[in-house]
């Protein structure tokens, strides 16, 4: 059995990483875990290949591709593969970035699909942004799109304005409900700048897919998994946990697609509970009574050919502590685990969220095994 070893968060301190990361607020964040991942993973030597296989923001493939790993960053969302290769992938000069930005802040403001379906006025405060940051983004967008720019000089456009965009939000942190009234914040003009790229000493990939396609046939030295665990709780719709419904205006900058939309908060028809989440979200059992997110996690540790696997997981998933030391010990040995335990979330402590928390902990557990 394994030694259950826990870190101190005052042993680690965020603001002497060297090594900087970028991203918005998100509901699945791992900042506060980036000294964690990185102690575990530097404490194996001979890792060159690492997959981050649910990136996200893309912060945790950030981090291992400054620390010099070939990495494959990989989520299924649009705007994780954006974000990728704005940070991964090499790019033209920052300069030639800088000039773009500087055309795209000077643009006159114009009405268009982002105002009339996001934008609110003053005294409309069931809005995610203010309507002058939403003419903003109208004319932009459309200018990112008539520049034709390849793939990574368009993401690292798109990366500067979901950023800018994040700080003049009227939001808990998602697009699945809204503040009551106007954060202060959402006062501020929308505002590009440049992202904070690094230096690329590595060779990394970038893919948007199914995390079981990306694993087929494919090697890593490292696996890192994040899976968009689905909500312990019974009572809990599934819309409140997919996260094509918490970050759906994302996908529709990124796409400027223009979707049909539904609900107080014009949700795409895409996000809609009938349409088919991770499986990783499921929140239903098999027939055989198991939970289909259990056993998918069960089938991803099992398939995945990596010297070394990294899971992290929260006390508030599925899945217990217990049910996943089971699933690690029938496909290698279990080499430790990390229970790290941090204050909850913006979003745990309004009421709606409670009445279907069914654990008080938040704990976050990094259970890392050897196959």
């Amino acid at each position: 059995m394994c030694q259950l070893e826990l870190f101190k968060s005052s042993n680690f301190d965020n603001k002497s990483l060297p090594l900087e990361t970028e991203g918005i607020k998100y509901a699945g964040s791992k900042l506060k875990l980036l000294p964690y991942i990185e102690s575990i993973i530097k404490s194996q030597p001979n890792i060159k290949t690492v997959l981050d296989g649910f990136s996200g923001t893309t912060r945790v493939s950030q981090m291992f591709a400054q620390m010099g790993y070939d990495t494959t960053c990989n989520d299924i969302s649009c705007w994780s593969e954006v974000f990728g290769n704005c940070y991964l992938m090499k790019g033209k000069d920052d300069s030639f970035y800088q000039n773009l930005i500087d055309h795209l802040n000077n643009l006159t403001p114009c009405d268009g699909w982002f105002t009339e379906n996001y934008g609110g006025y003053d005294d409309d405060s069931k809005k995610p942004f203010k309507r002058k940051n939403m003419q903003k983004l109208d004319v932009i967008r459309e200018e990112i799109e008539n520049l034709k720019l390849d793939k990574v000089d368009k993401s690292v456009l798109l990366t500067s304005l979901i950023l800018a965009l994040d700080k003049v939000d009227s939001t808990i942190g998602h697009f699945s409900s809204y503040l009551a009234k106007w954060s202060p914040r959402s006062s501020n003009d929308l505002y590009l700048v440049l992202p904070k790229r690094f230096n690329i000493h590595s060779n990394n990939n970038v893919i948007k897919n199914d995390v079981f396609n990306v694993i087929k046939n494919c090697h890593y030295d490292f696996a890192y998994f994040d899976p968009p665990y689905g909500s312990n709780n019974e009572k809990m719709p599934p819309s409140r946990v997919r996260y094509n419904s918490y970050y759906h205006f994302w996908t529709s900058v990124i796409l400027n697609d223009k979707p049909k939309l539904f609900g107080k908060v014009n949700r795409r028809e895409d996000s809609r509970d009938t349409v088919s989440a991770s499986v990783f979200e499921e929140f239903r059992k098999d027939d055989t009574g198991h939970y289909i997110a259990m056993q998918s996690l069960k089938r991803l540790i099992d398939s995945t050919d990596a010297n070394y696997i990294l899971l992290s997981y929260s006390s508030g998933g599925r899945a217990t502590k217990e049910e996943l030391i089971d699933i690690v010990n029938e496909n290698g040995s279990l080499k430790n685990i990390y229970e790290i335990d941090y204050k909850k979330n913006v979003m745990a402590g309004m009421k709606w969220t409670n009445e279907w928390t069914r654990n008080d902990d938040n704990k976050e557990y990094l259970i890392f095994m050897q196959k």
